[in-house]
Protein backbone atom coordinates (compact mmCIF):
# COMPACT_ATOMS: atom_id res chain seq x y z
CA UNK A 1 0.00 0.00 0.00
CA UNK A 2 1.08 3.30 -1.36
CA UNK A 3 1.44 6.48 1.50
CA UNK A 4 1.77 10.03 1.59
CA UNK A 5 3.56 12.23 4.20
CA UNK A 6 1.09 14.60 5.30
CA UNK A 7 2.62 18.41 5.39
CA UNK A 8 2.10 21.47 4.49
CA UNK A 9 2.71 23.36 0.73
CA UNK A 10 6.00 24.86 2.03
CA UNK A 11 7.20 21.81 3.81
CA UNK A 12 6.52 19.87 0.92
CA UNK A 13 8.17 21.73 -1.58
CA UNK A 14 11.40 21.87 1.13
CA UNK A 15 11.10 18.05 1.81
CA UNK A 16 10.79 17.74 -1.90
CA UNK A 17 14.25 19.71 -2.69
CA UNK A 18 15.82 18.30 0.14
CA UNK A 19 14.70 14.74 -1.30
CA UNK A 20 16.21 15.52 -4.46
CA UNK A 21 19.51 16.21 -3.49
CA UNK A 22 19.69 13.37 -1.20
CA UNK A 23 18.89 11.22 -4.03
CA UNK A 24 21.53 13.17 -6.18
CA UNK A 25 24.43 12.15 -3.86
CA UNK A 26 22.73 8.01 -4.17
CA UNK A 27 23.60 8.48 -8.01
CA UNK A 28 26.90 9.93 -7.34
CA UNK A 29 27.76 6.75 -5.38
CA UNK A 30 26.49 4.57 -7.60
CA UNK A 31 28.11 5.93 -10.86
CA UNK A 32 31.39 5.32 -8.77
CA UNK A 33 30.07 1.56 -8.25
CA UNK A 34 28.55 0.22 -11.85
CA UNK A 35 29.54 0.63 -15.06
CA UNK A 36 28.79 3.53 -16.88
CA UNK A 37 26.63 1.61 -19.63
CA UNK A 38 24.67 0.61 -16.96
CA UNK A 39 24.19 3.95 -14.73
CA UNK A 40 23.67 5.79 -18.21
CA UNK A 41 20.84 3.44 -19.01
CA UNK A 42 19.37 1.63 -15.61
CA UNK A 43 19.97 4.65 -12.79
CA UNK A 44 20.12 8.10 -14.29
CA UNK A 45 16.83 8.50 -15.90
CA UNK A 46 15.18 7.28 -12.37
CA UNK A 47 12.93 9.68 -10.52
CA UNK A 48 12.50 10.06 -6.89
CA UNK A 49 9.02 10.42 -5.23
CA UNK A 50 8.36 10.07 -1.67
CA UNK A 51 9.79 8.73 1.45
CA UNK A 52 7.53 7.61 3.75
CA UNK A 53 8.14 8.19 7.67
CA UNK A 54 12.04 8.12 6.99
CA UNK A 55 11.96 4.63 6.25
CA UNK A 56 10.25 3.95 3.11
CA UNK A 57 11.91 5.38 -0.55
CA UNK A 58 9.43 5.27 -3.29
CA UNK A 59 11.31 5.72 -6.91
CA UNK A 60 9.69 5.60 -10.28
CA UNK A 61 12.32 3.96 -13.37
CA UNK A 62 11.64 5.02 -16.98
CA UNK A 63 10.97 1.37 -17.93
CA UNK A 64 9.56 -1.63 -16.98
CA UNK A 65 12.53 -3.38 -18.74
CA UNK A 66 15.01 -0.75 -16.19
CA UNK A 67 12.71 -1.68 -13.03
CA UNK A 68 13.70 -5.21 -13.35
CA UNK A 69 17.21 -5.03 -14.22
CA UNK A 70 17.32 -3.20 -11.04
CA UNK A 71 15.76 -5.46 -9.12
CA UNK A 72 17.08 -8.37 -10.34
CA UNK A 73 21.16 -7.50 -11.03
CA UNK A 74 21.69 -4.48 -9.34
CA UNK A 75 19.45 -3.86 -6.10
CA UNK A 76 22.25 -4.51 -3.88
CA UNK A 77 24.31 -1.79 -4.77
CA UNK A 78 21.16 0.11 -4.51
CA UNK A 79 20.53 -0.37 -1.17
CA UNK A 80 23.84 -0.12 0.00
CA UNK A 81 24.37 3.50 -1.92
CA UNK A 82 20.91 4.61 -0.15
CA UNK A 83 21.32 3.10 3.09
CA UNK A 84 25.05 5.34 2.86
CA UNK A 85 23.48 8.56 2.29
CA UNK A 86 20.34 8.46 4.12
CA UNK A 87 21.70 7.17 7.30
CA UNK A 88 18.90 5.19 7.73
CA UNK A 89 17.72 0.91 6.93
CA UNK A 90 15.02 2.20 4.62
CA UNK A 91 12.82 0.02 2.39
CA UNK A 92 12.95 0.39 -1.04
CA UNK A 93 9.91 0.31 -3.66
CA UNK A 94 10.54 0.67 -6.97
CA UNK A 95 7.63 1.17 -9.50
CA UNK A 96 7.72 1.30 -13.64
CA UNK A 97 5.90 3.97 -15.68
CA UNK A 98 2.54 2.39 -15.05
CA UNK A 99 2.60 2.12 -11.35
CA UNK A 100 4.22 5.57 -10.98
CA UNK A 101 1.05 7.03 -12.67
CA UNK A 102 -1.37 4.82 -10.20
CA UNK A 103 1.17 6.40 -6.89
CA UNK A 104 0.42 10.23 -8.78
CA UNK A 105 -2.82 9.71 -8.68
CA UNK A 106 -3.63 8.45 -5.26
CA UNK A 107 -1.26 10.58 -3.76
CA UNK A 108 -0.17 13.30 -6.07
CA UNK A 109 3.45 15.68 -6.52
CA UNK A 110 4.62 15.56 -3.22
CA UNK A 111 6.49 19.21 -3.85
CA UNK A 112 2.86 20.15 -4.20
CA UNK A 113 3.78 22.84 -7.34
CA UNK A 114 1.27 20.93 -9.35
CA UNK A 115 -1.09 18.32 -9.39
CA UNK A 116 -0.12 16.49 -11.92
CA UNK A 117 -3.16 15.97 -14.60
CA UNK A 118 -3.77 12.22 -15.63
CA UNK A 119 -4.52 12.25 -19.16
CA UNK A 120 -8.46 11.00 -20.12
CA UNK A 121 -7.03 8.68 -22.18
CA UNK A 122 -5.10 5.74 -19.77
CA UNK A 123 -3.97 3.72 -23.09
CA UNK A 124 -0.49 4.17 -24.61
CA UNK A 125 -0.39 5.74 -27.88
CA UNK A 126 2.26 3.21 -28.95
CA UNK A 127 -0.09 0.52 -28.51
CA UNK A 128 -2.41 0.18 -31.74
CA UNK A 129 -3.51 -2.96 -33.90
CA UNK A 130 -1.16 -1.09 -36.71
CA UNK A 131 2.03 -1.56 -34.52
CA UNK A 132 0.79 -5.03 -33.48
CA UNK A 133 3.22 -7.32 -35.30
CA UNK A 134 1.26 -10.64 -36.39
CA UNK A 135 2.42 -14.00 -37.29
CA UNK A 136 1.59 -17.87 -36.28
CA UNK A 137 1.75 -17.11 -32.50
CA UNK A 138 -0.51 -14.80 -32.11
CA UNK A 139 -2.72 -14.20 -35.08
CA UNK A 140 -6.17 -15.34 -33.60
CA UNK A 141 -6.25 -13.58 -30.85
CA UNK A 142 -5.28 -10.51 -32.93
CA UNK A 143 -8.66 -11.06 -35.06
CA UNK A 144 -10.67 -11.86 -31.71
CA UNK A 145 -9.57 -8.63 -30.28
CA UNK A 146 -10.28 -6.72 -33.30
CA UNK A 147 -13.37 -7.60 -33.69
CA UNK A 148 -14.28 -7.18 -30.42
CA UNK A 149 -12.61 -3.45 -30.56
CA UNK A 150 -15.26 -3.18 -33.16
CA UNK A 151 -18.17 -4.56 -32.30
CA UNK A 152 -18.11 -4.50 -28.55
CA UNK A 153 -20.70 -6.56 -26.74
CA UNK A 154 -21.89 -8.34 -29.68
CA UNK A 155 -18.94 -11.04 -30.67
CA UNK A 156 -16.82 -12.72 -28.32
CA UNK A 157 -18.27 -11.82 -24.64
CA UNK A 158 -15.95 -12.32 -22.50
CA UNK A 159 -12.63 -12.06 -24.55
CA UNK A 160 -10.43 -14.10 -22.66
CA UNK A 161 -6.93 -14.38 -23.39
CA UNK A 162 -4.04 -15.22 -21.43
CA UNK A 163 -0.37 -15.96 -22.26
CA UNK A 164 3.01 -15.92 -20.77
CA UNK A 165 4.62 -12.38 -19.70
CA UNK A 166 5.83 -10.16 -22.54
CA UNK A 167 3.89 -11.00 -25.06
CA UNK A 168 1.23 -8.82 -25.93
CA UNK A 169 -1.56 -9.31 -23.59
CA UNK A 170 -1.12 -5.67 -22.65
CA UNK A 171 -0.59 -4.50 -25.97
CA UNK A 172 -3.77 -5.75 -27.47
CA UNK A 173 -5.69 -4.35 -24.70
CA UNK A 174 -4.50 -0.65 -25.25
CA UNK A 175 -4.84 -1.52 -29.01
CA UNK A 176 -8.63 -1.89 -28.16
CA UNK A 177 -8.82 1.01 -26.09
CA UNK A 178 -7.04 2.96 -28.38
CA UNK A 179 -9.29 2.12 -31.49
CA UNK A 180 -12.48 2.36 -29.07
CA UNK A 181 -11.92 6.04 -28.27
CA UNK A 182 -10.60 7.07 -31.63
CA UNK A 183 -13.86 4.95 -33.35
CA UNK A 184 -16.49 5.16 -30.49
CA UNK A 185 -15.42 8.29 -28.38
CA UNK A 186 -18.85 8.36 -26.57
CA UNK A 187 -18.53 4.97 -24.95
CA UNK A 188 -17.42 4.44 -21.18
CA UNK A 189 -14.52 2.33 -21.54
CA UNK A 190 -12.08 1.76 -18.51
CA UNK A 191 -8.69 -0.11 -18.10
CA UNK A 192 -7.69 -1.81 -14.60
CA UNK A 193 -4.78 -3.56 -13.55
CA UNK A 194 -6.77 -6.62 -11.50
CA UNK A 195 -4.64 -5.00 -8.32
CA UNK A 196 -6.15 -1.81 -8.96
CA UNK A 197 -9.91 -3.10 -8.60
CA UNK A 198 -9.56 -4.99 -5.81
CA UNK A 199 -7.29 -1.89 -3.95
CA UNK A 200 -10.81 0.47 -5.31
CA UNK A 201 -12.92 -2.23 -4.11
CA UNK A 202 -10.87 -2.53 -0.49
CA UNK A 203 -11.17 1.63 -0.25
CA UNK A 204 -14.44 1.77 -0.74
CA UNK A 205 -15.25 -0.48 2.20
CA UNK A 206 -13.05 1.88 4.44
CA UNK A 207 -14.37 4.86 3.83
CA UNK A 208 -16.18 6.73 6.35
CA UNK A 209 -19.97 5.39 4.86
CA UNK A 210 -18.89 2.61 3.77
CA UNK A 211 -22.57 2.31 2.11
CA UNK A 212 -22.11 5.18 0.60
CA UNK A 213 -18.57 4.00 -0.76
CA UNK A 214 -19.56 0.33 -2.06
CA UNK A 215 -22.29 2.73 -3.29
CA UNK A 216 -19.77 4.94 -5.35
CA UNK A 217 -17.82 2.05 -6.14
CA UNK A 218 -20.48 0.34 -8.08
CA UNK A 219 -21.57 2.93 -9.69
CA UNK A 220 -17.74 3.61 -11.13
CA UNK A 221 -17.53 0.04 -12.28
CA UNK A 222 -20.85 -0.95 -13.33
CA UNK A 223 -21.95 1.89 -15.52
CA UNK A 224 -19.28 1.18 -18.29
CA UNK A 225 -19.41 -0.05 -21.81
CA UNK A 226 -16.51 -1.48 -21.74
CA UNK A 227 -14.32 -3.18 -18.80
CA UNK A 228 -10.63 -4.32 -19.32
CA UNK A 229 -8.99 -6.30 -16.49
CA UNK A 230 -5.50 -6.79 -16.76
CA UNK A 231 -3.76 -9.79 -15.00
CA UNK A 232 -6.61 -11.25 -13.44
CA UNK A 233 -5.11 -14.30 -12.04
CA UNK A 234 -4.27 -12.22 -9.16
CA UNK A 235 -8.07 -12.34 -7.76
CA UNK A 236 -6.56 -16.15 -6.90
CA UNK A 237 -7.06 -16.12 -2.52
CA UNK A 238 -9.07 -12.82 -2.40
CA UNK A 239 -12.39 -14.52 -1.57
CA UNK A 240 -14.54 -11.07 -1.05
CA UNK A 241 -12.87 -9.40 -3.96
CA UNK A 242 -13.80 -12.44 -6.57
CA UNK A 243 -17.34 -11.94 -5.16
CA UNK A 244 -17.98 -8.34 -5.87
CA UNK A 245 -16.13 -9.22 -9.64
CA UNK A 246 -18.43 -11.68 -9.74
CA UNK A 247 -21.29 -9.49 -9.44
CA UNK A 248 -20.13 -7.06 -11.77
CA UNK A 249 -19.14 -8.76 -13.94
CA UNK A 250 -23.11 -10.20 -14.15
CA UNK A 251 -24.23 -7.01 -14.22
CA UNK A 252 -22.12 -5.70 -17.34
CA UNK A 253 -22.56 -9.17 -19.26
CA UNK A 254 -26.57 -8.90 -18.75
CA UNK A 255 -26.58 -5.43 -20.50
CA UNK A 256 -24.41 -6.55 -23.55
CA UNK A 257 -21.25 -4.61 -21.67
CA UNK A 258 -18.05 -5.60 -23.39
CA UNK A 259 -15.64 -7.14 -20.97
CA UNK A 260 -12.36 -8.50 -21.48
CA UNK A 261 -9.60 -9.97 -19.27
CA UNK A 262 -5.99 -11.09 -19.51
CA UNK A 263 -4.33 -13.54 -17.58
CA UNK A 264 -0.54 -15.53 -17.65
CA UNK A 265 -2.85 -18.85 -17.42
CA UNK A 266 -6.63 -20.19 -18.16
CA UNK A 267 -8.84 -20.06 -16.11
CA UNK A 268 -8.46 -23.51 -15.16
CA UNK A 269 -5.31 -22.89 -13.70
CA UNK A 270 -6.02 -20.01 -11.38
CA UNK A 271 -6.05 -21.40 -8.10
CA UNK A 272 -8.65 -20.69 -5.44
CA UNK A 273 -10.89 -19.31 -8.20
CA UNK A 274 -14.43 -19.38 -7.29
CA UNK A 275 -16.08 -22.13 -10.10
CA UNK A 276 -18.88 -20.05 -10.78
CA UNK A 277 -16.14 -17.16 -11.78
CA UNK A 278 -14.33 -19.90 -13.20
CA UNK A 279 -17.14 -20.36 -15.34
CA UNK A 280 -18.32 -16.98 -16.42
CA UNK A 281 -14.77 -16.33 -17.89
CA UNK A 282 -14.64 -19.70 -19.90
CA UNK A 283 -18.41 -18.08 -21.41
CA UNK A 284 -17.19 -16.80 -24.03
CA UNK A 285 -14.15 -16.59 -26.16
CA UNK A 286 -10.70 -17.98 -24.09
CA UNK A 287 -7.57 -17.66 -26.18
CA UNK A 288 -3.73 -17.78 -25.90
CA UNK A 289 -1.27 -15.74 -27.28
CA UNK A 290 2.25 -17.78 -27.33
CA UNK A 291 5.66 -17.18 -28.20
CA UNK A 292 6.48 -15.65 -30.89
CA UNK A 293 8.38 -17.98 -33.83
CA UNK A 294 11.47 -16.44 -35.05
CA UNK A 295 10.01 -14.85 -38.32
CA UNK A 296 8.01 -13.05 -36.00
CA UNK A 297 10.36 -11.52 -34.10
CA UNK A 298 12.59 -10.48 -36.79
CA UNK A 299 9.03 -8.27 -37.87
CA UNK A 300 8.96 -7.33 -34.26
CA UNK A 301 12.02 -6.04 -34.06
CA UNK A 302 12.18 -4.24 -38.04
CA UNK A 303 8.89 -2.64 -36.48
CA UNK A 304 10.80 -1.18 -33.21
CA UNK A 305 13.80 0.17 -35.24
CA UNK A 306 10.93 1.52 -37.73
CA UNK A 307 8.53 3.21 -34.71
CA UNK A 308 11.95 4.43 -32.43
CA UNK A 309 14.22 5.19 -35.95
CA UNK A 310 17.00 3.03 -34.67
CA UNK A 311 19.50 2.29 -37.28
CA UNK A 312 20.20 -1.75 -36.63
CA UNK A 313 22.43 -3.92 -39.58
CA UNK A 314 20.48 -6.73 -40.20
CA UNK A 315 22.65 -9.26 -38.99
CA UNK A 316 21.73 -7.59 -35.38
CA UNK A 317 18.15 -7.82 -35.69
CA UNK A 318 18.52 -11.66 -36.99
CA UNK A 319 21.00 -12.12 -34.04
CA UNK A 320 18.76 -11.02 -31.51
CA UNK A 321 15.79 -12.85 -32.40
CA UNK A 322 17.13 -16.33 -32.70
CA UNK A 323 19.16 -15.76 -28.91
CA UNK A 324 16.63 -14.32 -27.85
CA UNK A 325 12.99 -16.72 -28.10
CA UNK A 326 10.75 -16.13 -24.92
CA UNK A 327 9.77 -12.49 -24.49
CA UNK A 328 8.86 -9.76 -26.53
CA UNK A 329 10.03 -7.33 -23.98
CA UNK A 330 13.30 -8.55 -23.56
CA UNK A 331 13.67 -8.52 -27.35
CA UNK A 332 12.83 -5.18 -27.90
CA UNK A 333 14.82 -3.98 -24.46
CA UNK A 334 17.90 -5.61 -25.57
CA UNK A 335 17.85 -4.49 -29.44
CA UNK A 336 17.11 -1.08 -27.23
CA UNK A 337 20.36 -1.28 -25.38
CA UNK A 338 22.73 -2.33 -28.31
CA UNK A 339 21.29 1.08 -29.99
CA UNK A 340 22.28 2.57 -26.80
CA UNK A 341 25.97 1.38 -26.86
CA UNK A 342 26.29 2.24 -30.70
CA UNK A 343 25.14 6.01 -29.67
CA UNK A 344 27.71 5.91 -26.73
CA UNK A 345 30.15 5.11 -29.60
CA UNK A 346 29.23 8.08 -31.37
CA UNK A 347 28.23 5.31 -33.86
CA UNK A 348 24.90 5.92 -36.46
CA UNK A 349 24.55 2.44 -36.67
CA UNK A 350 24.36 -0.29 -34.41
CA UNK A 351 26.61 -3.45 -35.25
CA UNK A 352 27.17 -6.63 -34.16
CA UNK A 353 30.23 -5.17 -32.11
CA UNK A 354 27.74 -3.42 -30.31
CA UNK A 355 25.25 -6.99 -29.76
CA UNK A 356 27.90 -8.70 -28.44
CA UNK A 357 29.52 -6.16 -25.80
CA UNK A 358 24.88 -6.12 -25.19
CA UNK A 359 24.99 -9.80 -24.32
CA UNK A 360 27.99 -9.07 -21.81
CA UNK A 361 29.39 -12.72 -22.18
CA UNK A 362 26.15 -14.56 -22.44
CA UNK A 363 26.94 -15.93 -25.85
CA UNK A 364 30.65 -17.72 -24.54
CA UNK A 365 32.05 -16.29 -27.32
CA UNK A 366 35.48 -17.01 -26.53
CA UNK A 367 35.14 -20.26 -27.03
CA UNK A 368 35.77 -20.48 -30.55
CA UNK A 369 39.20 -19.78 -30.49
CA UNK A 370 39.16 -17.56 -33.09
CA UNK A 371 37.83 -20.00 -35.68
CA UNK A 372 36.16 -18.61 -38.36
CA UNK A 373 33.15 -19.73 -41.02
CA UNK A 374 36.47 -20.19 -43.62
CA UNK A 375 38.17 -22.06 -41.22
CA UNK A 376 35.11 -24.48 -40.80
CA UNK A 377 34.56 -25.03 -44.36
CA UNK A 378 38.16 -25.77 -45.11
CA UNK A 379 38.59 -28.41 -42.57
CA UNK A 380 35.26 -30.04 -43.94
CA UNK A 381 36.11 -29.65 -47.49
CA UNK A 382 39.78 -31.58 -46.59
CA UNK A 383 38.08 -33.74 -44.43
CA UNK A 384 35.76 -34.92 -47.04
CA UNK A 385 37.82 -34.30 -49.91
CA UNK A 386 35.29 -31.76 -51.88
CA UNK A 387 36.05 -28.20 -53.19
CA UNK A 388 34.54 -25.11 -51.33
CA UNK A 389 32.37 -24.35 -54.62
CA UNK A 390 31.26 -27.72 -53.94
CA UNK A 391 29.52 -27.04 -50.29
CA UNK A 392 28.85 -24.10 -50.84
CA UNK A 393 27.18 -24.51 -54.64
CA UNK A 394 23.88 -26.20 -55.59
CA UNK A 395 25.00 -29.44 -55.61
CA UNK A 396 22.41 -31.72 -54.32
CA UNK A 397 24.73 -35.32 -54.60
CA UNK A 398 24.81 -36.97 -51.22
CA UNK A 399 28.35 -36.61 -50.74
CA UNK A 400 28.21 -33.00 -51.22
CA UNK A 401 25.14 -32.63 -49.09
CA UNK A 402 26.19 -34.19 -45.89
CA UNK A 403 29.40 -32.42 -45.35
CA UNK A 404 27.59 -29.09 -46.37
CA UNK A 405 24.80 -29.90 -43.13
CA UNK A 406 27.90 -31.11 -41.21
CA UNK A 407 29.46 -27.49 -41.63
CA UNK A 408 26.48 -25.46 -41.61
CA UNK A 409 26.08 -27.54 -37.79
CA UNK A 410 29.15 -27.01 -36.80
CA UNK A 411 29.49 -22.82 -37.75
CA UNK A 412 25.95 -22.50 -35.82
CA UNK A 413 27.58 -24.55 -32.31
CA UNK A 414 31.00 -23.22 -32.31
CA UNK A 415 30.69 -19.72 -33.86
CA UNK A 416 26.64 -18.68 -32.71
CA UNK A 417 26.38 -17.18 -35.80
CA UNK A 418 23.01 -15.80 -36.85
CA UNK A 419 20.87 -18.05 -39.11
CA UNK A 420 20.56 -15.64 -41.61
CA UNK A 421 24.04 -14.81 -41.84
CA UNK A 422 25.23 -18.19 -42.19
CA UNK A 423 22.64 -18.95 -44.91
CA UNK A 424 24.69 -15.95 -47.10
CA UNK A 425 27.60 -17.99 -46.91
CA UNK A 426 26.27 -21.19 -48.58
CA UNK A 427 24.93 -19.63 -51.41
CA UNK A 428 22.06 -17.30 -50.07
CA UNK A 429 19.95 -19.66 -48.18
CA UNK A 430 16.84 -19.33 -46.73
CA UNK A 431 17.45 -19.14 -42.86
CA UNK A 432 14.68 -22.07 -43.06
CA UNK A 433 16.97 -24.25 -45.08
CA UNK A 434 19.95 -23.45 -42.97
CA UNK A 435 17.60 -24.39 -39.87
CA UNK A 436 16.98 -27.65 -41.08
CA UNK A 437 20.47 -28.91 -41.71
CA UNK A 438 22.10 -27.85 -38.49
CA UNK A 439 19.13 -29.99 -36.85
CA UNK A 440 19.08 -32.83 -38.84
CA UNK A 441 22.69 -33.15 -37.49
CA UNK A 442 21.65 -32.20 -33.74
CA UNK A 443 19.46 -35.19 -34.40
CA UNK A 444 21.65 -37.36 -36.37
CA UNK A 445 24.30 -36.72 -33.07
CA UNK A 446 22.11 -38.44 -30.64
CA UNK A 447 22.09 -41.73 -32.71
CA UNK A 448 24.58 -42.08 -35.26
CA UNK A 449 28.46 -43.16 -33.91
CA UNK A 450 29.11 -42.35 -37.61
CA UNK A 451 27.85 -38.61 -37.73
CA UNK A 452 29.21 -38.69 -34.10
CA UNK A 453 33.14 -39.53 -35.31
CA UNK A 454 32.57 -37.10 -38.63
CA UNK A 455 32.04 -34.05 -35.99
CA UNK A 456 34.53 -35.20 -33.48
CA UNK A 457 37.50 -35.28 -36.20
CA UNK A 458 36.77 -32.11 -37.66
CA UNK A 459 36.33 -30.74 -34.38
CA UNK A 460 40.50 -32.36 -33.71
CA UNK A 461 41.30 -30.99 -37.04
CA UNK A 462 40.48 -27.14 -36.28
CA UNK A 463 41.92 -27.31 -33.12
CA UNK A 464 44.99 -28.58 -34.76
CA UNK A 465 45.08 -31.89 -33.63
Amino acid sequence: MFYRISLCLQQKVEFMKDLKALWQAVLDKLELTVSNVSFIMWFKPIKVLDLVDNKHLVIAANTLSAKNQISRNYFDKLSTAVNDIFGNDLTIEVLDPSEEIEYIKLHGEQAGEKEVEVTKNPFNAKYTFNNFVVGNSNQFVYAASRAVAEHPGEKFNPLFIYGGVGLGKTHLLHAIGNYLKEFSPNLNVKYVTCEQFANDYIESLGSESKSKGVVEFRSKYRNLDVLMVDDIQFISKKTSTQEEFFHTFNELYQNNKQIIITSDRPPKEIETLADRLRSRFTSGLTQDIQQPELETRIAILRKKCQLENYSIDDDVINFVAEKINTNIRELEGMLSKIYFLANLANKTTATMEEAMEAFDGQLEEDRNDGTSPDDIIDAVCKYFDITRQDIVGKKKSKDVVEPRMIAIYLISEILEMPLISIGKIFGGRDHTTIMHSRDKITDQLKSSIKTQNFISEIRKMLKGG
